[in-house]
Parts: structure tokens; sequence; C-alpha cells
């Protein structure tokens, strides 16, 4: 691709995160990521091009191994011209949100990133005259922590995201809580699945978007409070579902369309385009661990029906999902048997600090990094290869539990439908559609502490201003626990 060809006005702002910017091309299916530091820190070229290699590599050599080849797409390192650079930087900065204006963009090295657009179907060979329908979903964790080094009996009833949820509250970051739990989501059993999915949609806060032609349609495009307007979100949606328009409009058109939306992304969700068979996998046995999270509205509606069994069907081994909550479960000991073996790499490090790059906590994150991630021994034998192995684990975990899973759609006729393609049926289309996972860049080895110190607000926060108010008899509704598995696979 010669972007030094391309005019910067054929580029518009995609959004951004903590660490980076994304561009996206007006015609082709590509963006491009640059990365951000705060006014007066900005790094040397040498430094931005080696934290962009280690993005690659870890996406290549680590995630890949993890997700699979088909869901995972690292990108290529690219250099530009900075004068290109700077008039496309002027060009976006109009559209960035105040908030995410505390850092600018890198404009002084001339590296990038250039992934494609997962807003478009993945591989990008399909004729780009189609509608193509994104929706963008951040999962979050899918499972209860069930190691032995938790202290609050909390903890292994409810889940870390509806106990945050009270706490972003009250700290002001949204107006009301979601009934959004990832439990139901990673359950596989399809009725929560659709009550996950639509209460996603209800409060989207920053878990889910949806993209029309790779403009977003719905949900945040940052912290704030979001007004879910289903009329809105169903007037763009009925030529997709149903493009013959022989469905009325109003409330029960817009519960139709918004019924088939979630149909369809729950099918592509335990879809698996993936190309390594169960029988190739490992399976490790971890823990026992329960399935559910008693501060789920989908709980509560069960008791509220006089029910008190509920039900998990399992994913599928080859979905996104699976494979997702496989590598959100490499977090074994949860934060607090965490923090200490973290205390015990510090500690070595304080006294030879030359060994950093030994232990590859900055990288490079290659074939020999991702070996070392296979050993699932919780026996600590007191050494500091156990410790970083633990603390390189976690890490991926966490990434794993922050990653956006991305569902590209396009209308198909049956006739046109090629067998190299997954298809989706609705009750009056045929969706052709690409799954992809997005946002894998390894959470730094100093976010630690940080991470340690917000779960104990969390809990915290939750027992004393929540817990204590919610019905004692929730607490005892649910008994029985399911087995809980760690998958690990090599691709």
């Amino acid at each position: 691709m010669e972007v030094e060809k391309m005019d910067e006005n054929e580029w518009k702002y995609h959004g951004e995160g903590n660490q980076s910017l994304v561009v996206s091309h007006c015609q082709r299916c590509v963006v491009l990521r640059f990365l951000k530091s705060p006014p007066n820190q900005n790094k040397t070229p040498e430094e931005i091009l080696h934290h962009l290699q280690n993005i690659v590599d870890f996406g290549k050599h680590v995630m890949k191994q993890f997700f699979g080849e088909n869901y995972v797409h690292h990108g290529e390192i690219i250099q530009l011209p900075l004068d290109f650079v700077r008039q496309l930087c002027l060009k976006i900065q109009p559209e960035r949100p105040e908030c995410r204006c505390d850092k600018d963009m890198d404009t002084l090295s001339g590296y990038a990133m250039c992934l494609p657009n997962l807003t478009r179907l993945q591989p990008f060979r399909f004729a780009e005259h189609r509608p193509i329908l994104c929706i963008e979903i951040k999962p979050k964790c899918g499972f209860i922590p069930f190691s032995s080094h938790v202290s609050q009996e909390i903890k292994h009833k409810v889940c870390r995201y509806c106990m945050h949820q009270h706490l972003k509250v009250a700290n002001g970051k949204w107006k009301r809580p979601s009934k959004y739990c990832p439990l139901d989501l990673f359950s596989g059993n399809k009725q929560r699945m659709h009550f996950a999915l639509k209460s996603l949609l209800q409060e989207a806060q920053n878990n889910l978007k949806i993209f029309k032609n790779g403009e977003l349609i719905y949900g945040c495009k940052d912290d704030q409070d979001c007004v879910s307007d289903w009329n809105e979100l169903a007037r763009h949606l009925k030529p997709f579902f149903f493009p013959s328009n022989g469905l009325v409009s109003g409330p029960h058109c817009t519960r139709t369309i918004v019924k088939e939306l979630i149909h369809v992304i729950t099918m592509a969700l335990l879809s698996s385009t993936d190309t390594c068979r169960a029988g190739d996998m490992k399976t490790v046995p971890i823990s026992q661990g329960r399935s559910y999270c008693e501060a789920s509205a989908f709980n509560k509606e069960l008791v509220r029906n006089g029910k008190h069994k509920l039900e998990s069907s399992g994913l599928p081994r080859g979905c996104l999902l699976y494979k997702t909550l496989q590598a959100q479960m490499l977090d074994m000991l949860d934060i607090e048997g965490l923090y200490p073996l973290y205390s015990r790499v510090e500690q070595y490090l304080e006294e030879f600090p030359e060994e950093r790059s030994t232990l590859q906590i900055d990288g490079p994150y290659n074939e020999a990094f991702y070996e070392k991630l296979l050993d699932l021994s919780l026996e600590d034998d007191g050494t500091v290869a156990f410790a970083l192995t633990k603390v390189q684990q976690y890490r991926i975990a966490m990434t794993a539990k922050d990653c956006s899973i991305m569902i590209a759609l396009s209308p198909c006729l049956q006739d046109e439908c090629s067998e190299q393609r997954p298809v989706v049926l609705t009750s009056k289309s045929r969706f052709t559609f690409s799954v992809s996972v997005l946002d894998l860049d390894l959470k730094p080895y100093e976010s630690i502490p940080h991470q340690y110190k917000l779960d104990g607000e969390i809990v915290n926060y939750y027992m004393k201003n929540v817990q204590a108010k919610e019905d004692p008899v929730m607490s005892n509704l649910f008994k029985e626990n399911e087995d809980c598995t760690l998958v690990l696979h090599k691709v």
C-alpha cells in the first residue's frame, strides 16, 4: 500500500485507546495505528519502532496461538512521510474527544501499524458494493475466580464486572449500572446469551458498538451517558433484516429487528471458523468453579419466576468465546495470589536490574516467550522463575479480559454465498460473516499494583454499599458447582 501517494483527506478519525490512535481509509479496507504519548514526553523513533514491533510480535507469536490464525490480525509496521503524518494529525485533531487530547499522536517517527479494518469482512475478498454491518463487543471476564487465595467470599459468588459496575456509577463514569453479566454471554446457553446481548443493547457503555459501512451508528463514542434509541437503530438495520420492506413500522417492528440482530450475533459467536480440531487440543483440569454470577439480572429474573436452576450449555471449542475464556483463565491465582509473586520478581529486579531483558518482561515476544506460558503448575517452589511465569500468564489473561470481538456481516443471496464463507440465517435474510478479535496489546507489567489496588476498591465498595442491601436469600440460591477447564493448544 503506497500511503505516501494518498491524500490525508482520504483518511478519517476512527477511534483511540490509552496508548494509540487509529485512522481508517475512506475507500480501502485498512487502518493506520499511531502511538500516543503525553506532551513533551515523546519517544525516539527507535523506541517507537521497538514498541510497535513488540505489539506485532506479541499478536503473531503469542495471541495467535491462543485464539487461532483466523481470528487474530497482527498487521505490519510501515514508515510514512513525516509531512503526511503531520497533515493527517491536523485533519483529525478536531474530531478527537476532549478527554483523549491529554496525549499527542506521534508525528515525529513516521512509524505506524497498518492493519485490516475489522469493521469489514475478513479476509477482505468480498465485493465492496455490499453493505457491511459490524458489531463490536467487549465481553470482559467470563468466569468467577476459583483461586484459594481469594480472601473475600463474595468474589466466589459475584463476578468482577457486576461488582465494578456499582463503583463506576458511584464515581460518575456511568449514570446507571448495566444488566449485562459476562458469565451469561460465556455460558453457551442461548437464553442467557440473548439476555446478555439485549442488556448490552440497552446499556451499551463502552462494551458494545455497531457500525454500518464503517461508520458508528450505535454505542458510546466515549465515557458518557448513552441514550439507547432502538427505533433509530431499527431504522438502520431494517434493510439488512427485512430487505423487502414488508414489515410495518412501530414498536413491534423495532422489537422484531432487535431480536433478529441478537439471534445473528449469538449464532456468529457460537460459530467456529478455526481449523484447529478439538482432538489437537490439550485439556488441563483447573478447579471446581461456578458458571453463574449471583448478581446477574438473569439470575434474579429466574428467582422472581420461582426457578432456582441455572443452566449452562457450554461453548463449542472452536468458537472465539471459548478461546477467549481459556486465555482469561490463565489468571489461575487471582490478583490476590498473584501480587506476592509480582513482589518477588520486583525484589529480584531491584537486586539484579540487568536481568530484566533476560526475563523477557519487555519482550521480545517470540516463540520462546509463548512456550514458557504453557507451564500450568501451581506448586510454588519459591523461585523467581515460577513467579515470573505466573506474572506473564496473568498479563495474558488480563489482555484476554479486555479484548474486543468484531462480528462483520454482509447480506448475500443463496446462490451468491460461497462455501468458503460461513453463513448465518434469519427469518428473511442470510448473511456471510467473519469474526475477529482486536485490542490484544499485552497488558503492562507495571499495571499489576494498580490492578491489586483497584480489586480491593471494587470488592470493598460492593460489600459495603450493595451486598448489605441485597436480599440474603439470593446468596443461598445456587449450590451446585460445575467444572472449569483450561485449554492450551498450538494452532
